[in-house]
């Protein structure tokens, strides 16, 4: 297994918060308490973080009682017990998408179980929990995925309604549980993957009366059974009652919060960033369960605190709203930005880790965890890598592409193959061209130079347009020739399909039970070993 780094300026879509982030630059200070260098500070920050003792005992008793379920190994179960008796924990969380979601929520397991690593070694005892986001809404972000095919290309699974036994709209996802329809993706999944332990795993986790939730925790215990992953479904009734005092103090302190967030959002503006969340002065942090369906809860009368609120159509007073919230705590859901707090409430986190839009929203989530908890988690990005199997591998090395050469769209990725796939001659007439050109016009700016140095600049636009011409020409030719020859398109579209699916990272458009099915539990051991916190590059690995 080889590693290549990619920096991250490099990949689509990167926000300049997050650059901005990873660079640590001045702008971006007020907004993250601590670097995204683990290292420099993870013996101070364990100093920080003050744990009721009550708690931590309720907390390792639940979670001990959810992973025995879930069947997992005696070392998480030895993990749990080292959180019991005071380890701090890293951690991180994902939506639990159908067979384990994308690729990179093996990332996120993994990074977790490398940062605990590496603060235990440092001195600071530190266990890696998962969250599983069950309490999310959006069925269809997590009811499919792709698996790679027999040809190479990512083939969509989706678990439409009908798969599951209820699927009311705007459910938390951990209540809705799959009816016999999942059987027929598990086949056809099994078909592709082969024989394999990751088989075996997903018909043991993806079975009728299951949850989307549940089989996932079932397939993260076996793929993390080695690393001890503790895995944490917060829609447990025990976890809302001991998250209360944060669901009281949601609306007790409602307007103090948004005006916090209001405030927070100018000063991203203003410092050339854009917010994640939209707050205005009606805004709440929860959410209630009415029906089956998570509803948003609003503040009503100018946003004013003891006054009225909305949950969807129903009017409730301040009161009667923190009197449901006592009595019935399993009915409120966070939004995205009490969640964070939530979960570093009920765990001693000494460190998050997630993808870069987490990044992104921890720079209004800091607001909230100020006012709630008087501390900030620090948040550090998380492993991220495109895995190049064997023929990608040919193809790239074949006609010198690298992987940000995909990123111009498969356009341009097959004008590059056919570029290098033109005669010899051709090749050589367009290298002769374009030399001839920049010499000419060398000796011509030089002499037009001594004459009017006025004109030395328009020289070199006429320059450069007789570049662009003979580029323009060249790229036709290309299109011709990759038109003409199949082989072209067909390596154009291996490339596309298995490294850069549907213009977007690998990572988040193809299932990591793939990859796990095809090479072995021991990938994911070799991908441990190519992880290095302090390192936030994409690594590209060569399998």
């Amino acid at each position: 297994m080889k590693a290549q780094c990619l920096p991250f300026s490099q990949i689509p879509h990167s926000t300049r918060l997050f650059l901005d982030y990873l660079s640590y630059t001045a702008s971006v200070r007020d907004f993250y308490p601590r670097s995204p260098i683990f290292s420099e500070w993870v013996k101070d920050e364990s100093q920080s973080v003050v744990y009721d003792a009550a708690r931590r005992a309720k907390v390792s008793e639940i979670l001990e009682r959810q992973n025995r379920a879930w069947g997992v190994s005696p070392k998480t179960l030895a993990n749990i017990d080292r959180l019991r008796r005071g380890a701090l924990a890293a951690v991180t969380g994902q939506q639990v998408g159908l067979f384990g979601g994308p690729l990179f929520s093996i990332f996120k397991a993994l990074t977790a179980v490398k940062l605990a690593e590496q603060a235990t070694q440092a001195g600071v005892d530190c266990v890696p929990v998962f969250w599983l986001a069950t309490e999310d809404h959006d069925l269809a972000e997590v009811n499919h995925v792709a698996l790679v095919s027999e040809q190479g290309v990512p083939e969509p699974f989706a678990a439409e309604s009908h798969a599951f036994e209820s699927a009311v709209t705007d459910a938390p996802v951990g209540t809705v549980k799959f009816g016999p329809e999942i059987e027929r993706l598990i086949e056809r999944a099994a078909a592709l993957l082969g024989d394999s332990e990751v088989t075996k795993w997903l018909r043991q986790a993806y079975r009728p009366g299951e949850t989307l939730g549940s089989a996932f925790a079932l397939l993260f215990a076996q793929l993390f059974a080695d690393w001890g992953v503790i895995l944490l479904d917060p829609a447990d009734k025990d976890f809302h009652d001991l998250a209360k005092p944060l669901f009281r103090a949601a609306i007790e302190r409602a307007s103090e919060l948004d005006e916090g967030l209001l405030a927070r959002g100018k000063a991203l503006e203003a410092a050339g960033y854009h917010q994640q969340v939209k707050v205005t002065s009606a805004t709440t942090l929860l959410f209630e369960v009415k029906n089956g369906a998570r509803t948003v809860v609003r503040r009503r009368n100018n946003g004013s605190n003891g006054g009225e609120y909305a949950v969807g159509e129903e009017r409730i007073s301040h009161r009667e709203l923190l009197d449901r919230i006592e009595k019935a705590p399993e009915s409120f859901n966070p939004n995205v930005l009490l969640r964070p707090v939530v979960q570093d409430y009920l765990l001693p986190t000494l460190v998050y880790t997630g993808g870069a839009a987490e990044v992104a929203y921890f720079a209004q989530v800091a607001v909230v965890y100020e006012k709630l908890l008087g501390r900030v988690t620090p948040i550090l990005p998380r492993y991220s890598a495109t895995l190049v199997e064997a023929k990608p591998e040919r193809i790239l090395t074949r006609y010198q592409l690298s992987l940000p050469d995909l990123f111009h769209g498969p356009e341009k990725v097959r004008e590059a193959i056919a570029a290098r796939s033109l005669p010899s001659d051709l090749q050589t007439r367009f290298s002769e061209a374009y030399a001839s050109v920049e010499q000419s016009m060398t000796a011509l700016r030089e002499s037009i130079g001594r004459l009017d140095s006025t004109l030395v600049d328009t020289a070199q636009s006429s320059q450069e347009s007789m570049a662009h011409q003979i580029n323009r020409l060249q790229a036709r030719v290309s299109r011709a020739e990759g038109l003409r020859n199949e082989v072209i398109t067909r390596h154009a579209d291996t490339l596309n399909h298995a490294l850069f699916p549907h213009k977007a990272l690998q990572e988040r458009e193809v299932a990591g039970v793939s990859f796990v099915a095809r090479y072995g539990p021991e990938l994911l051991a070799n991908l441990y070993h190519t992880i290095h916190p302090d390192c936030h590059d994409h690594q590209l690995i060569t399998l």
